[in-house]
């Protein structure tokens, strides 16, 4: 089982997927025929993921578009948390999903099935959604909701199994203002219920004098709701370039608050026909989860207690760049091929999680050890094929 932190680079990952190779072209019009290949690599905090994720999507007649998608993360590592209480690990997931989207005059009906699943843990997830074109297509309102049901186990405990679910709400409005600006305000709401922490997390807290520790496995609150809500602007430039602005405001029953803000620049290159270039820099910054402490002062010191560092305080920046390009010449059954390559820099740095593998080597005082920051490198290349 991954801990928080992979689970959302995994998230990140499929998040590409989804947006990037399966975009549909709008509420009230059916995606492209087309096939994606993808590769995705993650490196940081001597933690690694990679690999690899096939998606297929095809109009039958003219009003329904059937997709499947296959999706592999190879994790392999020893971040700080698992340096801390335990040795490195290696694991693999796969993903599976297949949907369908049916269109209706100006309505746009989607339904989906996913599966995942590693060697100790398995969720399936069920997706509706529609959205609707009004206004003279100028305005797109969009509602969604989807519900997951996932089973936690434990490496080398056959006997541990628990259970969780979520349910997600979501509701959106693309508006288009101007010949060059549309804006599009999003809402999304989540109610997480069952087991929530990791099976393999442990808290640290003072023992005896004060000068040494000792630790247990993390215990959670048994629900989570969370809201967000985003609004996404994008700007065309005279000479045919595009500016993009985002901000995401999230907030949670742990006491969580989140900001996220993202700048994306899109520029055709003159130079080369059908080349385009991306850059993108995006900050998210986050406080902590009522329960966290990276040091409890002693044994069950509060009801819940959790030293996950994401549900810390921390601040992420990330650079990217990527280059697009289209080749528009038709061959044999395509009608034209995209290649893309994405690069990121991250930079995490931690407000209140201390380094401990520090006072265990003993270089540092229980409580004194230095805070905790890391880089990491992402990349995606895929290939887009319309047929």
């Amino acid at each position: 089982m991954k801990n928080n932190f992979t689970q959302a680079l995994g998230a990140l990952f499929v998040g590409t997927v989804a947006l990037v190779l399966a975009t549909s072209a709008g509420a009230a019009v059916l995606p492209e025929d087309r096939a994606d290949i993808l590769y995705h690599s993650y490196d940081g905090d001597n933690v690694k993921i990679d690999g690899p994720s096939v998606l297929v999507r095809k109009n039958v007649a003219d009003t329904v578009s059937v997709y499947g998608n296959y999706y592999v993360d190879e994790v392999s590592g020893a971040s700080v948390d698992v340096l801390s209480y335990g040795s490195p690990y290696s694991e693999e997931r796969e993903q599976y999903s297949v949907g369908a989207d049916y269109l209706y005059d100006k309505t746009m009906m989607s339904a989906s099935y996913t599966n995942s699943s590693e060697n100790d843990y398995e969720a399936d997830t069920y997706s509706l959604s529609f959205s609707q074109d009004f206004f003279g297509d100028l305005s797109t309102l969009s509602m969604g909701v989807s519900y997951g049901e996932n089973i936690v186990g434990q490496n080398g405990d056959t006997s541990f199994k628990e259970y969780n679910d979520q349910t997600r709400y979501s509701l959106g409005l693309t508006q288009v203002l101007t010949k060059n600006l549309i804006v599009a305000l999003n809402a999304e709401s989540v109610v997480d219920e069952g087991y929530l922490n990791n099976p393999y997390r442990q808290v640290r807290f003072l023992t005896g004098d004060g000068t040494t520790s000792s630790s247990k496995t993390e215990l959670y609150p048994s629900t989570r709701n969370s809201d967000a809500y985003a609004i996404k602007g994008m700007y065309y430039l005279p000479y045919r370039a595009s500016i993009r602005a985002d901000y995401r405001l999230y907030r949670d029953s742990w006491g969580i608050d989140a900001d996220t803000y993202e700048l994306r620049y899109i520029h055709p290159l003159k130079q080369v026909e059908g080349l385009t270039l991306e850059l993108r820099y995006r900050v998210h910054d986050q406080t902590q989860a009522d329960f966290y402490s990276d040091l409890l002062p002693f044994e069950d010191a509060t009801n819940f207690y959790a030293r996950d560092k994401e549900l810390s305080t921390f601040s992420t920046t990330q650079l990217g760049v990527g280059l697009s390009y289209e080749y528009k010449r038709p061959w044999l059954f395509v009608d034209r091929t995209t290649f893309n390559l994405h690069y990121d820099r991250l930079q995490f740095d931690y407000d209140n999680f201390r380094d401990a593998t520090q006072s265990i080597n003993g270089n540092y005082a229980v409580g004194e050890e230095p805070l905790f920051s890391f880089d990491a490198d992402v990349v995606r290349l895929f290939i887009s094929v319309f047929y």
